[in-house]
């Protein structure tokens, strides 16, 4: 893991920089206006030397930030979000709900938003930080439950990068970095794949990492009936043009979203997004292929529920082999 690790400490995220400063008071400022308030200081005669790349999404941000030097950072409570530390280089001491957690390669940690937090980042220290609002997470265990949460989501601080459950995790947050970098993600105006992979940075993150409702999501992981899943069906096949969510698709089969997930995985072998996006791919197929009265591309891939025409064409691609004008 810890080469693992490394091998993505040099460039990720660098597409989106929106600091780099000596200046102690300039760090404290941007650094805040990302995430929040907080006290920030450094051994007197260190050198600072602060690296922060962003992208921000409508419910989560990614970054990766370095001080360079040692700094002691105390944000108190963060108040409106959840924050996933990696360390990519170095590693650092947390403070948080009462318990020390020594993070390194092998090592990341999680913030809850209602718990105070202190953290000494050594010299050399860099991380992957996913910020998740508070709200939308708490929103999708809901969905994922298919219930009323009894209360706050309160997540266990040390994650353990040694288990299939840490790696996935942070394979899963690397890997939406990387498609951020690549411009294929919080590039623009939000659309579904950016509302998709969000959804998915959360429900990974409640799937893998324990919590206080962790038993809670074990007793959702049953298989949907055959009358269910034809209602989620039904549901989407009669609204494929409208921009619909995972959780929109489950309540109409009075199913939780896992179910529903577990459901379309074993019929199709997909999860219901990428089932909705295949259908939409071979509607739009069937419309462009006509010999006569030939559709308008950019029509087509409206009325068939995409927001994005590239993103329409690159997906056209992958499944036919061919461009969207080539029918």
């Amino acid at each position: 893991m810890e080469q693992a690790a490394l091998s993505v400490s040099k460039d990720l995220l660098s597409r989106f920089p929106i600091l780099r400063t000596e200046d102690l008071f300039e760090a404290r400022a941007i650094v805040g206006q990302a995430f929040c308030d907080h006290q920030l200081d450094i051994r007197r005669g260190a050198r600072l030397r602060v690296s922060h790349d962003h992208v921000s999404g409508t419910e989560l941000s990614l970054n990766a930030l370095g001080y360079g030097a040692e700094v002691h950072i105390d944000p108190g409570q963060l108040q409106r979000f959840y924050l996933l530390q990696f360390p990519l280089a170095g590693r650092a001491s947390i403070c948080h709900r009462g318990e020390t957690v020594e993070a390194g390669h092998d090592t990341a940690t999680i913030l809850n938003p209602d718990r105070d937090t202190q953290m000494t980042w050594e010299e050399g220290c860099r991380k992957l930080l996913l910020q998740v609002n508070r709200g939308f997470l708490e929103q999708v265990a809901q969905d994922l439950i298919g219930a009323e949460l009894p209360g706050a989501v309160r997540f266990d601080p040390r994650v353990d990068l040694t288990t299939r459950g840490g790696q996935h995790l942070f394979a899963q947050v690397v890997a939406a970095a990387r498609a951020a970098g690549e411009g294929e993600l919080w590039c623009g105006t939000a659309g579904l794949n950016e509302a998709w992979a969000e959804r998915e940075l959360a429900t990974v993150l409640l799937e893998n990492q324990p919590s206080n409702v962790s038993h809670m999501l074990w007793r959702t992981r049953r298989a949907p009936t055959s009358r269910e899943m034809r209602r989620a069906l039904d549901y989407l096949h009669a609204n494929l043009c409208e921009p619909l969510r995972v959780e929109d698709i489950a309540r109409e089969a009075g199913l939780n979203v896992r179910s529903l997930q577990i459901g379309f995985k074993a019929a199709f072998g997909m999860s219901p997004m990428r089932y909705l996006r295949d259908v939409r791919l071979d509607a739009a197929r069937y419309r462009l292929a006509r010999r006569r009265n030939r559709e308008n591309v950019t029509e087509v891939a409206y009325s068939v529920g995409f927001s994005h025409l590239g993103r329409f064409s690159k997906d056209y691609r992958a499944r036919f082999g061919v461009n969207p004008s080539a029918g």
